[in-house]
């Protein structure tokens, strides 16, 4: 019996690391390559796993807040994907780096050409944005996503302080302070070749990134092996022991 109760434990305790090393946010995100300091700008990618079975996901769309606007949004071409920035008015015009932008961009829309996402798989939609805002700490993303069979998933609750994070939370950029270098490579680019300019210079750093990323989920693989590993020999110490037991 005692046996029995420790190969039992050692599946429970593997079981409990697998469960407990899932993704617990496979929801829409979006996060920058390299950094996205304040004042400059930057490469984002915006995170989007497929979460159903039977369906692929076949459009995102992505709104802009309209309190922060970004006058420059350049997609990259992406095979299999049809691209339309949509761009608005301001209902007050802002100052960006010594002019007056009465226009910024309001949405950004993918839409699958072939297959989309593929369930079990994932897609990142790069972004090259800015001047990022110098005045708030994070921008706030509402994104939408639709799959192949007509369901809509809305990615836009925005997470509340003291609270829970919500069932669909808006996808968030944290900015970083700008350091002295942000602030060379910045100065004077109203244009939308410096932020091609930029945005080249953070896609180059894009390997690095990619992995700080998604290092989450490498971590919680590694758990889950782990996890396994230590399920496994706790069944074999159960059978092994058992096995002393009926030859006594």
């Amino acid at each position: 019996m005692k046996a029995s109760r420790l190969a039992a434990a050692g599946t429970l305790a593997a079981s409990a690391v697998v469960v407990l090393s899932s993704p617990a946010f496979a929801h829409v995100s979006v996060q920058p390559e390299g950094t996205a300091a304040k004042g400059g700008y930057a490469v984002v990618d915006f995170k989007v796993p497929n979460e159903r079975d039977d369906a692929s996901t076949t459009k995102l769309e992505v709104s802009f807040p309209t309190d922060h606007p970004l006058a420059s949004v350049m997609p990259q071409p992406m095979d299999g994907w049809r691209v339309e920035v949509t761009r608005a008015k301001l209902a007050e015009p802002v100052e960006l780096e010594g002019e007056k932008i009465t226009e910024a961009v309001t949405k950004v829309t993918w839409t699958a050409d072939g297959k989309g996402i593929q369930p079990g798989y994932f897609q990142k939609f790069p972004l090259s944005v800015g001047a990022l805002p110098k005045d708030t700490d994070e921008l706030v993303f509402k994104a939408i996503q639709t799959y192949g069979n007509k369901e809509v998933v809305r990615w836009i609750e925005v997470q509340q302080d003291g609270q829970a994070e919500p069932e669909n939370p808006a996808p968030v950029l944290t900015l970083s302070d700008a350091s002295a270098d942000d602030h060379s490579h910045s100065s004077g680019s109203g244009s939308e070749a410096s932020s091609d300019k930029t945005g080249n210079t953070a896609a180059d750093t894009s390997a690095s990134a990619s992995v700080s990323a998604d290092s989450s989920d490498t971590t919680a693989r590694v758990l889950g092996v782990v996890g396994i590993a230590v399920g496994t020999l706790g069944v074999a110490y159960g059978v092994l022991a058992g096995r002393r037991r009926t030859d006594a």
